[in-house]
Formats: structure tokens, sequence, C-alpha cells
């Protein structure tokens, strides 16, 4: 897949079948990730693979919108670690891009995905550190379930000339 026909064509899937994800295309998302740009080339990134049926379950209870995580074949929680960052606060930026980057492969390779936030609401990143035994100073910026889609989203999202300016406001 082409990136401009996979930017066009990514969309939130939420649901999934039982088909499991090889361990080379988790490797390929996983690269994708780390591909991105980052702020002084710090990659201040950490992720998590979840595998486990159990801990998929346990998802929803931390993060109350990543219900379709005990559906998804895997998630994968994007973490953030400040101390690495090298420019204040551009961690969040960083892990963004990495988190896109996951969307953005996993479509490429025919799976859905949806991102699931919890950095900056406290209680969803905190109950995350809790679940997955995050260290304190590492801070869980999203929950994205992956599998293969139970459903199918078309079109085209609207370009949207209002929010266009051409040299000043």
């Amino acid at each position: 897949m082409e990136v401009l026909e996979a930017l066009r064509t990514r969309r939130s899937i939420r649901k999934y079948t039982k088909e499991e994800i090889p361990e080379g295309d988790i490797r390929i998302i996983i690269e994708a990730a780390m591909s991105g740009p980052s702020a002084a080339n710090s990659q201040p990134w950490h992720f998590i693979i979840i595998k486990s049926r159990s801990i998929l379950n346990e998802i929803p209870k931390a993060s109350p919108y990543a219900q379709m995580a005990k559906d998804a074949a895997i998630a994968i929680v994007v973490c953030g670690d400040p101390k690495l960052d090298r420019i204040s606060q551009f961690w969040q930026q960083d892990c963004s891009i990495a988190a896109q980057n996951i969307l953005l492969a996993a479509h490429s390779l025919g799976y859905g995905a949806v991102w699931t936030g919890a950095y900056p609401l406290e209680d969803r990143y905190k109950n995350l550190q809790k679940l997955l035994g995050i260290p304190s100073n590492i801070i869980p910026l999203a929950v994205i379930p992956i599998g293969k889609p139970a459903e199918i989203k078309e079109g085209n999202k609207p370009y949207l000339e209002d929010r266009v300016h051409l040299d000043k406001w």
C-alpha cells in the first residue's frame, strides 16, 4: 500500500476477528513506530506489546474507552520517558508520531487499529501504570488495540477548505 493511499483510507477499527498477528508483522509495526522523527533525535518512547488475553481483558478497566482491547489480537501501549526527552515536553509529540506510524503500518499490513488516549488523563495513565507494572517515570500516552478487521469503514475524510490558509490567517 502506498503512503498516500494508507493516509486516505485508514480508519479507526474497533471490531476484530479472532485471527492472530504473526510476530514478523508485530516487528514491522514496531519498527515503523521507531522510524518516526523525534525532537533532537531523543527517541523517548517505549512500547508494551500485550498479547495476554487476561491483560487485554483488563485494559478497559484501566482505560474505559479501550473496550475493544478485549477483542483485539494485541494492543500496543505507547509510552514516553520524559528523562530521555532532550527538549522539554516534546516526548508527547514524538510518541504521538510513533502512535500514528503504528496505525498506518497496521493498516498497510491489513490490520485494523484504533488510538485510545491515556495521557494527559491522570486516572487513565496511572491505572495503566499499575496494571502493566510501568515505572512511575514512564508515562503511557495511548493504547492501540490491533487485529484483523471485522468491520469495514469506507470513504475519505473531507477536505476542509476553510481550515487552509495561505501565507496569513
